[in-house]
């Protein structure tokens, strides 16, 4: 039953049962609560319709749960329902408590009316309301000042809004990669993908993704919250009451996922089980890779190129920007800068040991004659406005349509043009502006797409068209080359992650994008996003050498690992820089080759688990109250710890160790946990460091992944109690999964270390294991 906007659900008349899903009888509407698992519930009501399609969650999760119900008596009786792992109470309104095993109450319904921000009164809202209607009915005081119109979210009314208290203990992550820091409590956010050229800072509270997955950290365990609605939606975390944190949706259905687990990262990895997991990458994707925008000619990608080699700066990929199209319109070449065959460049880029990564943006140029064009018309492949007319807006190449990714036969369509790109010898898709960016103004809610045969309009698509273009793109690399697709993508939705690795957009040559950074790839991380990365020295502005450092030493780690700039600004290869920034880049490059093998094999995690690469200290010191809003430091996997300098000038910084024993990487000093430390951090270091018992897997440095053989394992050895699961394929088909992968099991206990090969399904065995103990400088040949 669909309600009015705002209409409460009333009193709770009864409820009856089928299976695991509790069907709730209101006054006003019917509700219901899906036992997925004892720890997994699913919370719905049908504001709008009664069907219940998720673009995320593509599996069903469903196992066998016990679960009782026991209804109260009285005028306000509530419903309890109990699995082997929570305990949820349901009452008028369908308001709801959260309770563990124990009876320790993990969440509760506000127990007060929110009805807007409390900053604005009626009285204000009159008053504003008069000044800006008396200034023009298209241009307010504000707006010509440069400020957001505060009356357009006054008008915004949202269909529903989900409250619920806030409690002292409470720390909440998650959210994608949103602006500002690491613990988003104090903060709100609006989940609309958005092409925001301005800089993006904690006050930005919308920029290209929209993950509305919630982590709620308490002292009795972790809470999940993923309302799974596409629509446009808001989430305060404490910002507009610090005594409450509500959701709100503009449109769509309640569907809400409560997650529950004593630990963030049993939390991490059910989330990542509902939504899907990030699956294994070809190895050469988590090379070095350069970009800009700019790079103008076949001659241009040439010398860049040979300066790589040259400057022995190990990488393995070079990218495309819209400069390569024919007058901007995709899936073309420009052939008057670039030369007409593009497989000549390209396997010119090949011999040299450089994959070649090309940009598409959604938007088709309006240009009869142009093929792209022709066969989306002819197969009305492109979104309509209200009158019935193909929508034109503006982009890159003037003129624009966009594809109506809703449905199957256009995202077939879609896929079916990466052969175009894997035939000249493109090796991947980065597919760009998909939000959908348009350059006349954002396209209006009412322009009409599908989802698949059904009509809706785009205030319904817009936040998982990035997802829908990026899964088409992941589905033609695929079926054209048969290898692990490798496909970037700007915007995304929550469960992306089965199709993309992502990047955090339009950054700039700023301190601050430096620091934020961290938090951001954290809590994509946490989201279920492990593959992604920002533009290192940052895509706008002009990176100073000092900035270039930190950024690349901040950066070793991210699983994206590309250099990338805009037209206009300095050019930020490593080479332009001094001498020592030319040197210092190339060792963490280095660095970053070296350790391919470990980041390698917590990609091979991350498709397991669905945790993430870089971490933050919380997943795994979560009673730590020290780690909580750390923003400087994270771990990679769980055995190094990075804290790199993010200031301008700093040669020293402060470091916090969680606990246990910790070991400098580089130089073996010891640093014992639950302390803070000041470290040296000179402009060519970056403070790294192992956990006892830690075997950290490296490769000798290559200019490219596959220049060679790697026939030696070079394993760093720290000292204390561990193991560790070494893990080798192909690095580029699905061969995989069909258990050709060599596996080797490493343990370390009364300061010996032994190993030995458990699985030889690839068949290409080390010729040689060399141990390196960085505390006393031993090295030697593990037999």
């Amino acid at each position: 039953m669909a309600k009015q906007k705002n209409q409460k659900l009333g009193k709770l008349l009864g409820y009856d049962r089928e299976g695991s899903v509790i069907r709730l009888h209101y006054e006003g509407a019917e509700a219901s609560v899906d036992i997925l698992r004892e720890d997994l519930i699913k919370l719905f009501v049908a504001y709008e319709s009664g069907e219940d399609e998720s673009y995320a969650v593509e599996e069903d999760l469903h196992q066998d749960v016990d679960i009782s119900l026991r209804k109260g008596s009285g005028a306000r009786a509530r419903l309890t329902l109990k699995t082997g792992r929570l305990s949820l109470v349901i009452g008028d309104d369908f308001t709801n408590a959260i309770y563990d095993t124990k009876g320790n109450l993990l969440a509760a319904s506000g127990d007060k009316e929110l009805v807007k921000p409390a900053r604005m009164t009626s009285e204000t809202e009159e008053k504003l309301g008069g000044i800006f209607g008396a200034v023009s009915d298209n241009k307010t005081v504000m707006e010509e000042e440069g400020h957001e119109n505060p009356l357009e979210k006054i008008k915004q009314v949202p269909a529903f809004i989900v409250t619920r208290q806030m409690h002292a203990d409470e720390h909440f992550y998650g959210l994608g990669d949103k602006t500002g820091f690491l613990d988003k409590r104090g903060y709100a956010f609006d989940n609309w993908n958005s092409d925001i050229p301005q800089t993006h800072t904690e006050q930005v509270t919308a920029t290209y993704k929209s993950i509305p997955f919630l982590i709620v950290r308490r002292d009795q365990g972790v809470l999940g919250f993923f309302y799974d609605n596409p629509c446009r939606s808001h989430i305060d975390l404490g910002r507009d009451d610090p005594e409450l944190y509500y959701y709100q949706a503009n449109g769509g259905n309640h569907v809400e996922y409560i997650l529950y687990s004593p630990d963030m990262v049993g939390l991490v990895s059910l989330y990542t089980e509902l939504t899907g997991r990030q699956p294994l990458p070809q190895l050469w994707t988590l090379g070095y890779q350069q970009s800009r925008l700019g790079y103008d000619s076949a001659s241009v990608f040439r010398r860049i190129a040979d300066q790589m080699r040259a400057y022995r700066i190990p990488c393995d990929a070079i990218h495309f920007d819209i400069d390569y199209m024919d007058g901007y319109r995709v899936f073309t070449w420009d052939r008057k800068y670039y030369g007409d065959c593009p497989q000549e460049l390209l396997k010119d880029l090949h011999k040299r040991g450089f994959h070649a990564v090309p940009i598409i943006d959604p938007g088709v140029k309006k240009d009869p004659g142009y093929a792209v064009y022709d066969e989306g018309i002819k197969g009305d492949y492109f979104a309509r406005d209200r009158n019935g007319q193909v929508y034109v807006n503006a982009v890159w190449p003037g003129d624009t349509v966009f594809p109506d990714f809703g449905r199957r036969q256009v995202r077939d369509w879609w896929a079916g043009k990466e052969k175009i790109l894997t035939d000249w010898g493109f090796d991947a898709t980065w597919d760009d502006m998909n939000e959908p960016a348009s350059f006349r103004g954002e396209l209006p809610d009412d322009v009409c797409f599908h989802r698949e045969d059904q009509p809706i309009s785009h205030a319904k698509i817009h936040n998982v068209y990035g997802y829908l273009m990026s899964k088409a793109t992941s589905q033609g690399l695929r079926k054209a080359n048969g290898k692990r697709p490798f496909v970037i993508t700007r915007a995304t939705y929550a469960g992306g992650q089965k199709y993309a690795t992502v990047w955090t957009g339009d950054n700039q040559s700023i301190w601050s994008h430096l620091q934020m950074m961290i938090p951001q790839l954290c809590n994509l991380g946490l989201s279920g996003f492990s593959l992604a990365g920002t533009d290192i020295g940052g895509f706008s502005g002009d990176a100073n050498g000092e900035l270039m450092a930190r950024w690349i030493e901040a950066a070793v780690f991210s699983p994206l690992f590309r250099n990338h700039s805009a037209v206009f600004c300095l050019f930020q290869e490593p080479w332009q820089f001094t001498s020592r920034v030319l040197d210092i880049y190339r060792e963490y490059v280095e660095l970053r080759y070296r350790l391919l093998p470990y980041l390698y094999d917590l990609c091979r995690v991350t498709e397991f688990t669905g945790l993430p690469l870089m971490r933050p200290l919380v997943l795994h010191y979560p009673n730590d109250p020290n780690v909580f809003a750390i923003n400087d430091q994270f771990l990679v996997g769980e055995d190094l710890m990075a804290a790199p300098v993010v200031d301008q000038g700093k040669t020293r910084r402060l470091v916090y160790f969680p606990q246990g024993t910790w070991y400098d990487y580089f130089t073996g000093t010891v640093y014992e946990g639950g302390s803070y430390q000041v470290v040296s951090a000179a402009l060519d270091q970056l403070p790294l460091f192992a956990r006892a018992g830690a075997i950290i897997p490296n490769w000798e440095v290559m200019q490219y992944v596959g220049e060679r053989e790697y026939d030696s394992l070079i394993l760093k050895v720290f000292p204390g109690r561990g193991s560790y699961r070494h893990y080798r394929d192909n690095g580029e088909d699905f061969d995989y999964r069909q258990g050709k992968v060599d596996i080797y099991e490493f343990i370390q206990e009364d300061g010996r270390l032994s190993g030995r090969q458990t699985v030889n399904g690839y068949g290409h065995p080390y010729a040689h294991i060399r141990v390196e103990e960085p505390l006393g400088g031993n090295s030697y040949e593990l037999k």
